[in-house]
């Protein structure tokens, strides 16, 4: 207990002010996933203007493997990260160290194998992911040299959380922006100057990518918190199942939304074929409005991150006072940016659509629809994510992976594929808000009964 309160009264998560702690975490955090979600809407902006609307459709149908790749980036970074900064705030530096190692050999693992089914099941895949037939080359030409970069995506994504969580938010931050400057600067050289298409974004990416994960890598010699050893090496079952169970929230969140893509792109062309705008506008608009809508998951999932280690440190040390202000103050930033982003896709859908290149009256009709209706909820949408992330943050990543289903599978799926029964391609739009609201009511439920359960636990200042 001394050993405990020791490292409490020494390390500032345990005594800065909540505001100035989650200001110092978050904003690096939000910088660097809003810059992460930068180098698909890069691509997407200069494939738009090069190659047209088909090109906007073939990297929408490839997205689902970068969200899978996500998926296991979270299941190891935000696990991994939670578990370290738990062990810490409970004095527990050893178990912290053997985090590190673990997580890096998941990722590496995890990236392997990703881009080896990827390159065994190309096709197939992109077909199921909702790719048409004039679409599957380009996608093909995309996903074939992207799928090299998905090792170092995976591992810099775990890397950034470990770096964050050991009290370097700002390094994580220009990890991430290393790599998206170098991709805005490569995008138009190979798709205009080299005239190398959806090729030439790809290869900028993986470039970048690979860029990124050399600054994150070199962190691993100069650790903050703790000193790493032999201990690196050693692989442990057991600490990665912990470290899987602790993001399997995030995890299964990102999960859930390469499920809804797959569903998503599929009932778009199916039912877009049936309407005037046909099975390429409505999967190519669609493909436009989530990497628009990216950049805002991007800020709350940042919000997320960058609470992780006040939340594990300050829950380890039972300052549950401190705990439940980071998740309130969480909530406020993330209703600011929400309004923001329902404002400009409300007042303005036209010239954010415009960023993406050109299309006839019926694309244009189409995309403006959908991002006005389908992102309509979207200034509640934050506090399902920041809930969710907050049960795993605290060790309880069942209530996690519930308030994670309730949103994506529970509802959404569901509204998808059932309300386009009655109201054709308008009922895939009309999903989204009403899941969103469904999801919100869930976790302001859980959220209150946590509260509860903590003020009797007795929060400590």
């Amino acid at each position: 207990m001394k050993q405990t309160n020791e490292i409490t009264s020494t390390n500032p998560l345990g005594y800065e002010p909540i505001p100035q702690l989650l200001r110092r975490f978050a904003v690096p955090s939000i910088i660097a996933m809003v810059v992460s979600s930068l180098y698909n809407i890069v691509d997407q902006i200069f494939i738009g203007h090069g190659v047209g609307y088909l090109g906007n459709a073939a990297t929408n149908v490839a997205f689902p493997i970068s969200t899978i790749t996500m998926a296991a980036a979270l299941l190891t970074g935000i696990g991994g990260s939670a578990k370290f900064s738990l062990s810490l705030g409970a004095g527990e530096e050893e178990e912290a160290k053997s985090c590190v190692g673990n997580m890096f050999w998941m990722g590496l693992f995890f990236g392997l194998l990703i881009c080896g089914i990827t390159f065994a099941f190309m096709e197939p895949m992109l077909y199921a992911f909702g790719a048409t037939d004039n679409v599957l080359p380009l996608a093909v030409e995309y996903v074939s040299i992207t799928a090299v970069g998905i090792p170092f995506l995976l591992l810099t994504n775990i890397l950034s959380n470990l770096i964050r969580a050991d009290g370097s938010p700002r390094y994580s931050m220009v990890c991430m922006i290393i790599g998206a400057v170098i991709n805005t600067i490569l995008d138009p050289v190979f798709i205009f100057a080299f005239e190398m298409g959806v090729g030439g974004a790809a290869l900028a990416t993986v470039i970048s990518q690979i860029i990124s994960f050399c600054a994150a890598l070199a962190y691993l010699f100069r650790f903050r918190t703790v000193k790493l050893g032999k201990e690196f090496f050693a692989v442990s079952i057991k600490k990665c199942i912990v470290i899987a169970s602790l993001g399997l929230s995030n995890s299964l969140n990102q999960l859930a939304i390469t499920l809804i893509q797959i569903v998503l792109n599929n009932s778009l062309t199916h039912y877009g074929a049936m309407s005037i705008y046909g099975a390429d506008i409505p999967l190519s608009g669609s493909g436009v409005v989530m990497k628009v809508n990216s950049i805002v998951i991007g800020v709350f999932v940042g919000l997320c991150q960058g609470s992780l280690p006040i939340y594990g440190f300050n829950y380890g040390a039972k300052k549950y006072d401190r705990v439940k202000a980071n998740y309130k103050l969480a909530v406020k930033c993330s209703f600011v940016m929400s309004t923001l982003a329902f404002i400009s896709f409300q007042c303005f859908p036209q010239y954010i659509i415009s960023l993406f290149g050109s299309g006839d009256a019926l694309y244009m009709e189409f995309t403006i629809r959908f991002i006005r209706t389908f992102l309509f909820m979207i200034i509640i949408n934050g506090v399902q994510l920041i809930s969710a992330n907050f049960f795993s943050a605290i060790g309880k990543p069942l209530k996690g992976v519930m308030l994670t289903m309730s949103r994506q599978v529970l509802f959404l799926i569901p509204l998808m594929l059932i309300l386009p029964l009655f109201f054709g391609l308008d009922g895939i739009l009309y999903a989204a808000p009403i899941s969103d609201s469904l999801a919100f009511l869930t976790s302001i439920f859980f959220i209150r009964r946590e509260f509860k359960n903590m003020d009797n636990l007795g929060g400590c200042k």
